[in-house]
């Protein structure tokens, strides 16, 4: 993989990608002006990993095919083990836990926190403890209401329903709601 990029997944996605069930995701394109464009206003659209609008070459943050993501998820790091934690049995704890496996309770959250485990949200979550490495192997862009039904599968959902309820949970305060069709991103990936 030439170039590494971190790039953010919920929890179900994470359990998704791990089940071998995702294969796509979609992400809002980040115009340099304040209004999508019009389709007559880009001058190419299609299977690419950038685009020209009105000019100005617009690319892909996600990479192009060949290149690589780590994926960023939310869990809990582990501190620096103290002589009382090894002997409590610290010597068996992971250094990082992740949100997305199952089996976690609210219990063991607050046990993590009470053994001075840090919470990091995706967005915060160290290089080292990315478990999910994926390929880039297709870039795109469309609008998100154009995904067939066998996208949406791949995006690593049972029905179009979900994925409209799971995009607009994740979207839809930042004003990207289905409802508004933005312009998306289809990054097509394997995991390595």
């Amino acid at each position: 993989m030439r170039t590494q990029r971190p790039i953010l997944m919920s929890a179900p996605m994470v359990r998704a990608i791990l089940s071998g069930t995702k294969t796509q995701t979609r992400r809002v394109v980040r115009w340099p002006w304040n209004h999508w464009p019009k389709t007559d206003e880009l001058d190419n659209l299609g299977d690419m990993a950038s685009l020209w609008v009105r000019g100005k070459k617009i690319t892909c943050p996600y990479g192009q095919p060949g290149d690589g993501l780590w994926v960023k998820e939310t869990g809990w790091e582990r501190p620096e083990r103290t002589p009382r934690m090894m002997r409590e049995g610290a010597d068996t704890w992971e250094p990082y836990y992740y949100d997305a496996d199952d089996g976690f309770t609210e219990a063991d959250h607050e046990q993590f926190k009470e053994w001075g485990f840090k919470r990091r949200p995706s967005i915060f979550m160290p290089r080292w403890a990315s478990r999910i490495t994926l390929e880039v192997t297709d870039v795109r862009v469309e609008r998100l209401n154009d995904a067939s039904d066998y996208d949406l599968l791949c995006e690593g959902v049972e029905s179009r329903n979900i994925y409209v309820e799971l995009w607009n949970r994740l979207n839809e305060k930042r004003g990207y709601s289905w409802a508004k069709n933005p312009w998306v991103w289809v990054l097509e990936f394997r995991k390595v």
